[in-house]
């Protein structure tokens, strides 16, 4: 992964500069943050494969940052994994459906962090090629960004994982995919995950 580039955007500058420091020897190159408008004016001046975003942060929030970025103000290209306090269920959802990647609430173990970084990694070049960020197969239509779906024009009630696991089909259709693939691409690497959860999935 040498030479990804990683802006981590975190207010607690002991946590920020652990984060940096063990991502570093990874053989990621880093930049910091330590605040909402800082990390703003730094997507301003430069692309990032990955954005690790506090949610809570002084000034300009998270998810404000996170709007900007998905709403092209900002870096809209950048994959965002989001770190927070914030860990119940609606919170999970909020974060995704308003554009990240992925979600890591804290206190999190840092190998996981680098696991989801790897996953996300994976599957940024798959989204990245698709137009607008929107799949299509028959009258399914995924929008990536959004984090929607719809059925000949209804919209479907999906849990995370089941959007996951459908965008992550769509992009691979035509491809047959063993389970540890597609338990790859719904949790990221580092998550214990039952298989017969992903049967569960597939049924629905």
């Amino acid at each position: 992964m040498s030479g990804k580039t990683i802006l981590v955007i975190e207010d607690e500058k002991d946590i920020n500069d652990l984060i940096a420091l063990q991502l570093s020897r990874e053989g990621y190159t880093i930049d910091q943050a330590y605040d909402g408008q800082s990390g703003l004016s730094k997507l301003a001046n430069r692309t990032y494969d990955i954005v690790i975003l506090d949610w809570m942060l002084p000034g300009t929030s998270g998810i404000e940052i996170l709007k900007k970025i998905r709403h092209g103000e900002a870096g809209h290209e950048t994959a965002v994994i989001m770190t927070t306090a914030k860990g119940m269920p609606e919170d999970v959802v909020y974060g995704l459906e308003h554009g990240a990647d992925d979600y890591l609430a804290k206190p999190f173990d840092l190998n996981v962090l680098k696991a989801r970084i790897r996953a996300v990694l994976r599957r940024s070049p798959m989204v990245s090629s698709s137009s607008e960020h929107v799949l299509t197969v028959g009258d399914l239509v995924v929008n990536l960004r959004e984090h929607k779906a719809t059925s000949a024009g209804q919209k479907m009630d999906l849990t995370v994982s089941e959007f996951k696991l459908l965008s992550a089909l769509m992009i691979n259709v035509g491809k047959v995919m063993s389970r540890k693939e597609l338990i790859s691409e719904i949790q990221g690497e580092g998550v214990v995950v039952i298989d017969r959860s992903i049967d569960t999935h597939m049924l629905r």
